[in-house]
């Protein structure tokens, strides 16, 4: 499995080798060594997640309070989607910043989303599902959601080619600006001390 490191601190691309054949294929999305040997941690995986969407849904932006925070790594097993990961974090240096990387069940690429960063993604097909494994437990409390429509965010959703579906949670959800002034972003400073605990 290789690894790539996305622009954003502490966010990777990983992809994997498959091995199809006469019966199907077989692949290996999430592979701990290669994960430990780029991040210089494992990942605990407290819960999976798993969502299906029509094309043209758009699921995010959405982060936790850190610490802790919540890591993701995340893969599409059905269909295809453009995962955007978003640099929220006050004070990082690519603030504001994001990378996308589209996510298929052609290549099983994954995108491993740091405690902090800012996560969505826009399904392509119809019936695209995406499986995440998380480093803690849902909790309402701490969860929190910018809108994936902000205009100061520009996040790539023009590769959609009909009109985009959003919840009224993430339709409603405060700008970059306001999130930040109501002080609901994560502190760059912080979200690197607490990485350095996972180690």
């Amino acid at each position: 499995m290789q690894a790539r490191r996305l622009e954003n601190t502490g966010a990777f691309e990983f992809i994997p080798k498959a091995f199809p054949d006469h019966r199907g294929l077989f692949v290996a999305p999430f592979q701990e060594a290669a994960l430990v040997e780029a991040l210089g941690h494992p990942l605990r995986v407290a819960q999976t997640n798993h969502s299906v969407s029509s094309r043209g849904v758009i699921r995010g932006v959405h982060f936790s309070d850190v610490p802790p925070g919540q890591a993701k790594y995340v893969y599409c097993p059905r269909g295809a989607l453009l995962d955007v990961v978003v640099d929220i974090r006050v004070g990082s240096p690519t603030f504001g910043k994001w990378d996308a990387v589209r996510l298929d069940s052609d290549e099983y690429r994954a995108v491993y989303v740091p405690e902090g960063l800012g996560h969505a993604f826009v399904a392509l097909t119809d019936d695209t599902a995406m499986s995440y494994l998380c480093s803690t437990a849902y909790n309402p409390g701490a969860e929190h959601g910018i809108n994936p429509l902000d205009p100061a965010l520009a996040l790539p959703w023009d590769v959609l080619d009909c009109e985009p579906v959003l919840s009224e949670k993430d339709r409603h959800a405060p700008s970059l600006a306001e999130a930040a002034e109501r002080g609901l972003l994560p502190d760059y400073e912080t979200c690197l001390a607490h990485y350095e605990t996972l180690r």
